[in-house]
């Protein structure tokens, strides 16, 4: 297809992944980084029988409800699309989104949507980033003009992937998302290696040795730093005693060694180079130990206050039996334990189900069972008779929602209430949709955990009709 222009294009909703939405002559136009209100000219480089894809040329008016982006790095990094946007209209939008789901993708009856929870920090918000080392970080137009006069530029980055292109990482000078001392961290291990020569990696060529760090950080006021490397010599020996001796706040620093073709390493070794294997975060009176890959959520008020209403619209009483899927490290099973008669966690990750025990011990709770395994092949008849028939059921499934087998077997055990908590109404609406036959949904919370995102989390109750 040949790229066209459609002018004076008026925007006049934001939909999913973050984009807007025109209409031009029967076509959906998604268009990134506009906002309700705008009327633009769109160049448009994909084209299909219903819909289309494009990117601003020209800004011809800007709506009422447009601001200026807080990060220098907005448009090129990945993250944080909707800065242009007043949170309160980002809120309008998150509540539209879940609402727009029900309607159009679920096929059940749903009452009047409470209003979004929103985040106290609009900012600042995260407890977790990853950045990424790169030898051939993305050149803007000012540094390709530098290196074409012949002047020296720095061609090494530390930051974030630039969307859609694997290999190129948009070098980050400040990102608004981790709370301080994040950046200085992240900087100060950048120059640190520029200063040593220490190589920076290169994903094309799987050159380099410098390949990641991740930064986390709990409601402690510990952190946690985790350098990945494709060795441990000399200088990167260097660059851990010296992040160790010039940030006293970090009291779990670890490495480990990636030599593979990708950057997962859950199912690799981390060493403890100083101080704690793990961070621990609080909740209430609730302790949770958090290892370099265990999962938490990463918006800690949030998360509280998406908790709390999982545990409200459960309403457990001493002798409900609960059971609790996708449990992760077993933070909402630990965390309404103490209400239940029996908690029982199922999750896919092995090291989270350790974690999951080991937050139950930490924390003297001892009606929680946890078990590993894939969803639909342990959530089984043989082991609802094995931990007896639940009378909740709390679900927190990933973006694609639960398996089809998930769904048959809730139906057949027939809980008296379901809470359904998701990251992607979409996938939501369709379960609900299922469970429809034997399930009326009673109250619909939607909260949001990433300002300045598309993502919005949802929780739904759901009793048995």
């Amino acid at each position: 297809m040949k790229p066209f222009i459609i002018e004076n294009l008026e925007i006049i909703d934001a939909g999913s992944e973050g984009k807007a939405i025109g209409k031009h002559e029967g076509l959906t136009v998604f268009v990134p980084f506009a906002v309700p209100g705008d009327v633009v000219d769109v160049q448009v480089f994909k084209k299909k029988k219903t819909y289309a894809e494009a990117y601003i040329v020209n800004l011809k008016k800007s709506s009422p409800d447009r601001i200026d982006a807080q990060c220098e790095h907005f448009g090129l990094c990945g993250g944080c699309k909707w800065q242009i946007m007043p949170y309160e209209k980002q809120l309008f939008y998150k509540q539209k989104q879940v609402f727009d789901n029900f309607k159009h993708l679920g096929k059940f009856e749903f009452p009047e949507l409470q209003p979004i929870l929103g985040s106290e920090k609009q900012y600042f918000y995260r407890n977790k980033l990853e950045f990424t080392f790169s030898d051939l970080r993305w050149l803007d137009d000012i540094d390709k003009q530098k290196q074409s006069n012949g002047e020296s530029i720095e061609t090494e980055g530390l930051g974030f992937h630039i969307p859609g292109k694997f290999d190129k990482v948009l070098d980050i000078k400040k990102c608004h998302l981790q709370a301080d001392p994040a950046n200085e961290i992240r900087l100060a291990i950048k120059q640190f290696a520029l200063k040593h020569h220490i190589p920076f990696f290169n994903v094309r060529k799987h050159e380099g040795v410098l390949r990641n760090i991740i930064l986390r950080n709990s409601t402690t006021g510990e952190w946690m730093v985790i350098v990945v490397m494709t060795e441990m010599n000399e200088q990167t020996r260097h660059l851990m005693q010296f992040l160790a001796d010039s940030f006293p706040m970090i009291t779990s620093l670890q490495y480990c060694i990636n030599t593979k073709f990708n950057d997962n390493i859950t199912d690799l070794e981390i060493v403890t180079f100083k101080g704690s294997p793990y961070m621990m975060q609080e909740m209430e009176d609730l302790k949770f130990k958090v290892g370099p890959v265990s999962f938490y959520q990463t918006n800690d008020e949030q998360a509280y206050r998406l908790y709390c209403t999982a545990r409200e619209f459960a309403q457990i009483s001493t002798e409900d039996v609960v059971y609790d899927l996708y449990t992760g490290s077993g933070t909402i099973a630990n965390f309404v334990a103490r209400q239940a008669k029996m908690v029982v966690g199922i999750e896919y990750v092995d090291e989270a189900i350790v974690n999951a025990k080991e937050n139950s011990k930490l924390n003297g709770i001892s009606n929680t069972r946890f078990y590993a395994g894939d969803m639909a092949k342990v959530f089984t008849a043989d082991f609802i008779r094995q931990n007896g028939r639940p009378d909740i059921v709390i679900t927190d499934p990933p973006r694609a929602g639960m398996h089809d087998k998930v769904i048959e077997q809730l139906i057949s055990i027939a809980p008296k209430r379901i809470v359904y908590v998701s990251c992607n109404p979409a996938t939501q609406a369709r379960d609900i949709t299922l469970l429809d036959t034997d399930y009326k949904v009673v109250k619909v919370q939607p909260v949001d955990m990433f300002p300045h995102t598309h993502h919005v989390e949802n929780v739904v109750l759901l009793e048995h009709r």
